[in-house]
């Protein structure tokens, strides 16, 4: 059966005009999280966003990366995955009935992926990282598809560099320490990112807004069935993790604290917050076609996935009409 978020958002809408508000449903959201930073939906129950509204968000564990996440919400351990849109769509691809909920994080000049050396590398543009060692929080993911597109734009092999996998507290420990050529930070890394920079050193080689320029980073992603189980608190979810990223543009010194009181809670250094650089969404947490369809053609291009197999309008999550058309 095709499902239009499209048409179902405007039924919604138009039920709820007729019947009065809804009645809040009691549902558990169970996700895994990451270190050194929060998600909107966690920056939202932070904020109390989902206070009266009948969704509890439980964390059952930290993922090491996006695919991680990805093969949780497949195999029903968790309700909602987080990763790189490649990620994502070739999960969809594979078979998983997966759809896009709203933007993790954006790709902008203020938050994007870096790719760091030591000040003395003699690597100094792209076409250098050739047969060197890029360390990366995991593979299959953003920072791997990145690497790729930035080769291939120069008019290399895609696979010319050697990716191993590094979590992100380490990765600067790994570059000073000579263990890989270079670094990648990615841009739900800024915290890591900043300490890293602070302490000198190092030199960025190239980010990914130069590559892919101004576009979504990765998606919280839904099961479809989920969704249709759970409309209301779907359309709930979205719409207060929106608020939530829209509260981080607007009031950046307020959410560090937010951030800081969180890691700290968790054990973590909360010092890191005074690096963090905002999510990088539009206002509105707004997807964009473009945000799809630009790895939906690399994809394509790499014979990863059939052409015509994806498409954004399938893909993209739409509460109450909003999605951009480009």
């Amino acid at each position: 059966m095709t499902f239009s978020f499209r048409s179902f958002a405007l039924a919604s809408t138009l039920l709820a005009s007729l019947t009065g508000a809804a009645v809040a449903e009691d549902v558990t959201i169970r996700y895994l999280g990451g270190s050194g930073g929060l998600s909107a939906h966690e920056l939202a129950a932070e904020l109390g966003y989902f206070e009266g509204t009948g969704i509890t968000l439980e964390n059952v564990g930290n993922a090491a990366g996006g695919p991680e996440s990805l093969i949780a919400l497949a195999g029903g351990s968790v309700d909602l995955g987080s990763a790189a849109t490649a990620a994502v769509l070739n999960s969809i691809a594979a078979g998983n009935d997966f759809v896009a909920a709203y933007p993790s994080n954006g790709i902008t000049e203020e938050a994007q992926s870096i790719f760091y050396v030591l000040e003395d590398s003699p690597i100094k543009e792209i076409k250098d990282i050739v047969g060197k060692t890029i360390a990366v929080n995991t593979l299959g993911a953003h920072l791997e598809y990145a690497v790729r597109e930035a080769l291939h734009q120069q008019g290399l092999p895609p696979d010319a560099a050697n990716l191993i996998v590094v979590p992100g507290p380490q990765l600067e420990q790994v570059l000073r320490s000579g263990q890989v050529d270079i670094a990648a930070f990615g841009y739900w890394q800024t915290t890591f990112e900043g300490a890293a920079r602070q302490n000198g050193g190092l030199r960025k080689v190239f980010g990914d807004t130069e590559v892919l320029g101004e576009i979504a980073g990765g998606f919280v992603t839904l099961r479809r069935d989920w969704v249709e189980a759970h409309p209301e608190a779907a359309r709930t979810f979205v719409e207060q993790s929106a608020r939530a990223l829209d509260y981080a543009r607007e009031f950046p010194e307020e959410t560090k604290v937010v951030l800081r009181d969180a890691l700290n809670a968790r054990g973590e250094n909360g010092d890191l917050a005074q690096y963090f650089q905002g999510y990088g969404v539009r206002e509105g947490g707004l997807a964009v076609e473009r945000d799809v369809q630009f790895w939906i053609d690399v994809l394509e291009r790499e014979a990863k996935v059939a052409a015509g197999t994806l498409s954004p309008s399938e893909i993209l999550y739409v509460a109450n009409d909003a999605v951009a058309s480009k």
